[in-house]
């Protein structure tokens, strides 16, 4: 029951138990974002012994800086942040391919703009082909095939539910930049998934 109890206290009483020495309540955050930060890491990051050192990191310097947390986001998604740039740090140190194509820095893409603005229908239908197929196999497999902000956006949008908002504090991306990277997303596991599969498997 105490362990219960714990994990629904707020952000800030558990840090403030954490900046008192209390380890348990550190315990008891990253039981609360271990979730999030392994979703983050696992489909941004291939190897697995990288995987591990990344979320050791993670809560190392989460740990660390836990004073500087200003509660201006919820603790999970400050967190998730923290992830985040881990990831993108490693694998600009191995010179890896974040993303497939560039972006404007004010999240602009006149092009792509007026495609989600043009062509709603195709955006509806390929959310109804993503959810009819959430749980499968096959999607699983076709997500992993993407590049690795794409399949993070994917993820932290349409399994973790996070809003735009939240992902925008995690990626530090601007919402018109991560709304136009999710339709590239759902359109390519679309496209992948109608050339790889037969309607009647999906």
């Amino acid at each position: 029951m105490k362990d219960i109890a714990e994990n629904k206290l707020s952000d800030y009483i558990l840090v403030e138990k954490v900046l008192g020495g209390d380890t348990h309540a550190f315990s008891v955050i990253i039981s609360n974002t271990e979730r999030l930060v392994a979703q983050i890491i696992f489909k941004m990051i291939a190897n697995e012994e990288d995987k591990r050192d990344i979320a050791q990191d993670v809560y190392l310097k989460a740990f660390q800086k836990l004073g500087s947390f200003k509660f201006q986001a919820k603790l999970s998604t400050w967190i998730g942040h923290i992830a985040y740039n881990a990831c993108c740090n490693h694998l600009e140190k191995k010179k890896m391919v974040l993303v497939n194509n560039t972006y404007n820095n004010d999240g602009t893409d006149d092009e792509l703009l007026e495609s989600l603005n043009n062509n709603k229908n195709l955006d509806n239908e390929t959310e109804g082909l993503f959810f009819k197929s959430e749980l499968s196999q096959i999607l699983k497999v076709e997500i992993d095939k993407l590049s690795p902000l794409y399949k993070t956006l994917i993820t932290l949008f349409h399994t973790e539910e996070l809003s735009y908002a939240e992902i925008e504090q995690i990626t530090e991306l601007p919402e018109g930049t991560i709304k136009s990277y999710l339709f590239r997303a759902r359109k390519t596991l679309k496209e992948n998934l109608l050339k790889n599969y037969k309607r009647e498997e999906l």
